[in-house]
């Protein structure tokens, strides 16, 4: 089997991305694909990817309520270390990738439709708090739609342009789910494994940044010190401590929660990092045994998830779903795929949530996922 070919340091990783193929990209590292290959599902990757030509990965979104498929490309780009840029499969013309040079008018209230209407979130909000006060739920996370009608056809690599320029810190993705491409820039890392070493990075607990920085700083200490945002981002840690603490020899994390600044927003952050134990999982094993979190499913996983399919009036298809690439190796890093839309043309479907614990409010809980939307709908003007 040939070697991966080498290219240009500094080469754009989104110039080698195809619509119908996966981007997942972090500050200059990750992967693109072509979009010729096949599907895979996800129980037969690995010995998928024993059979292909060495620097091949399997990448993709997986969908929120179970396993499916990858997508082993013909054509890939990967870059996981700085200054190191493979080619695995035939040459290709790659273009130079440019942004739009300006945005597109801002969208209209006729041109987007919340679905569920904020105030049937609220109520629903409402209702889970009262299940979590009356019973064994600790936390469930909640998250609704907005249909906008673009009026012009979006394109992915556009937007994930924009959204990398935006957060070049997050996971810039683009994948095929659905009916369409699911394109976002996420936060947060679910697993990320290179040999025995195992990272996650789990986020929940948010507050809004500001542009003033004496109020930007407040709301961050605020956060921090939030009982409610400390005990929804407790569970996820927990959660996460117990699935990897099985899996590894060694396993070492944040002592107490840290800030982590977006553009828009503070989270709660934990990192982990451990030793696996021999034979070390794949990266791909490993995200099938993290998901769902409580980061964004909630907890106990099966009320949750029970409580998830009553309360949302959709299907979240790849939204919260792991979202990345692993290789032949094993190694491989996945992230949830959040901050995010479905395009359809001249259609997109956005997703926000929010976490529901004992405290919540409904009308704060509402205001998260409203900022998350206005936040992604400026950069959606770009897409």
């Amino acid at each position: 089997m040939s070697e991966p070919a080498s290219l240009a340091p500094a080469f754009d990783l989104l110039a080698a991305y195809e619509p119908g193929g996966v981007l997942v990209e972090r500050a200059g590292l990750g992967v693109a694909t072509g979009a010729a290959g096949r599907w895979v599902p996800a129980g037969e990757v690995g010995a998928a990817l024993r059979a292909a030509p060495t620097g091949t990965v399997a990448a993709g979104v997986l969908p929120f309520d179970g396993s499916g498929d990858l997508w082993i490309a013909d054509r890939t780009v990967r870059r996981t270390e700085p200054g190191v840029t493979r080619l695995a499969g035939p040459p290709s013309a790659f273009t130079s990738v440019r942004g739009r040079s300006a945005p597109a008018a801002a969208f209209s209230p006729l041109q987007r439709r919340p679905h569920p209407a904020p105030e049937a979130y609220a109520t629903a909000v409402g209702a889970t708090v009262a299940d979590i006060r009356a019973g064994e739920l600790r936390k469930v996370v909640l998250a609704r739609t907005l249909e906008v009608d673009a009026g012009r056809t979006l394109d992915p690599v556009a937007l994930a342009h924009r959204l990398r320029a935006v957060n070049p810190d997050a996971w810039t993705f683009a994948a095929p789910g659905g009916e369409g491409t699911l394109v976002g820039a996420s936060p947060e890392l679910l697993v990320a494994r290179r040999g025995r070493t195992v990272r996650s990075n789990p986020l929940a607990g948010t507050a809004p940044r500001a542009g003033d920085p004496v109020e930007d700083h407040a709301n961050a200490d605020r956060l921090l010190a939030s009982p409610k945002d400390r005990e929804e981002h407790a569970i996820v840690v927990d959660a996460v401590a117990a699935t990897l603490g099985g899996v590894c020899d060694d396993l070492v994390w944040d002592p107490e929660p840290i800030l982590q600044a977006t553009p828009t927003v503070w989270h709660l952050s934990t990192r982990f990092e451990g030793t696996l134990r021999a034979p070390a999982p794949s990266a791909l094993e490993l995200a099938v045994l993290l998901h769902p979190t409580p980061a964004i499913g909630g907890w106990p996983v099966a009320p949750a998830l029970d409580s998830i399919a009553r309360m949302e009036p959709f299907d979240r298809g790849g939204y919260a779903g792991p979202v990345g690439w692993v290789d032949g190796e094993g190694d491989g890093e996945f992230a949830i795929a959040l901050r995010c839309a479905l395009l359809r043309g001249d259609r997109a479907t956005l997703f926000a949530g929010a976490g529901i614990v004992a405290a919540s409010e409904p009308a704060a809980e509402l205001d998260e996922t409203e900022r998350k939307f206005v936040s992604f709908l400026e950069a959606l003007r770009w897409g």
